[in-house]
């Protein structure tokens, strides 16, 4: 983002495109249409489609290491059609040299020099800062639901394309909290994995007398660690590196934000679907595990399966 911007470019998360489309499930089976696997994940069907509609998205930035094991033969199709693909990769073992190198590469592609660089870091450190106190008034403040935290900091990945935009929503949202009675659960969890493709699922937790007081993934989107320089604030980033960055991450937030359980959610035909076997190893507290195939409402198994689970954790 901090490149991007430096660049005066508007970035865009295509998955944020393609989940908040009212035609999303069409999206899917478009892409099927044209012959993508069904079995293949929703959110690479999905970021193709969105492609076909945005057609003045000229450009994009693909992640083919340190995110989806599939976004290669993507990049390869949207390629023959005629996008422009950059490629930038995560170095799995976090080694500060590379990730500067492919940093670098990245600024020279787009003609931005450290300066100005670290002038788009500052400006967008005042947002992180909110961010942060977003996800405490969630946790501690206890004024804040569990799909509102989702939705700021799950768009904190392109920040709408519009930083004064995303900024000023942000603002005005932080400042009815004071207004607001706390929210009292009898359940805390903890939403780690995948973002959700099926909707409803964090206001059916509450329905249940639960309530969403930490979401892994899109925390990490909103870099936590912004304190940092730049090299060391994406080398803390844990969702690109090895699932035991992550583990401890999530460590911490059960400690510290108290929580009863957790709700592991899972994408089908996704490669991170192996790691809930080391995810429940290491990690003593109750577990969850929920698996989302196509974006729609979440189904009465799924219902039932998250009211079961929170009234064991209940009692």
């Amino acid at each position: 983002m901090e490149i991007l911007f430096a660049a005066g470019l508007i970035p865009v998360d295509l998955n944020n495109i393609f989940i908040t489309s009212p035609q999303a499930s069409v999206w899917v089976e478009e892409a099927e249409e044209k012959g993508f696997p069904r079995t293949l994940c929703s959110w690479i069907k999905g970021i193709y489609s969105a492609l076909q509609y945005w057609p003045e998205i000229k450009t994009i930035i693909a992640v083919t290491q340190g995110d989806c094991s599939n976004t290669q033969a993507l990049t390869e199709i949207l390629d023959h059609h005629g996008t422009q693909v950059i490629h930038f990769n995560y170095p799995y073992d976090r080694n500060p040299q590379v990730i500067r190198k492919n940093i670098e590469e990245l600024m020279a592609t787009f003609g931005v020099s450290w300066p100005k660089v670290i002038r788009a870091q500052k400006r967008i450190k005042a947002i992180r800062e909110k961010l942060i106190l977003l996800d405490k008034a969630t946790w501690e403040g206890n004024r804040v639901h569990g799909w509102e935290n989702h939705l700021f900091l799950v768009n904190s990945s392109d920040f709408k394309g519009n930083l004064n935009f995303y900024e000023e929503e942000l603002t005005d949202f932080l400042e009815t909290l004071s207004l607001r009675s706390k929210i009292r659960e009898s359940v805390r969890l903890g939403y780690i994995g995948i973002p959700p493709i099926q909707s409803g699922l964090y206001e059916f937790v509450e329905q249940c007398g639960g309530r969403v007081v930490f979401n892994e993934i899109q925390r990490q989107f909103s870099m936590p660690h912004y304190k940092q320089n730049l090299i060391s604030q994406y080398l803390a980033y844990t969702y690109p590196y090895d699932i035991f960055g992550r583990i401890k991450d999530v460590e911490e937030a059960i400690r510290v934000r108290k929580l009863d359980g957790l709700i592991h959610h899972t994408q089908t035909f996704c490669f991170r679907q192996v790691q809930d076997l080391l995810i429940r190893k290491h990690l003593s507290i109750p577990i969850l595990t929920l698996e989302g195939d196509k974006p729609r409402p979440i189904d009465n198994r799924i219902k039932f399966r998250i009211e079961a689970f929170i009234d064991v954790l209940r009692k």
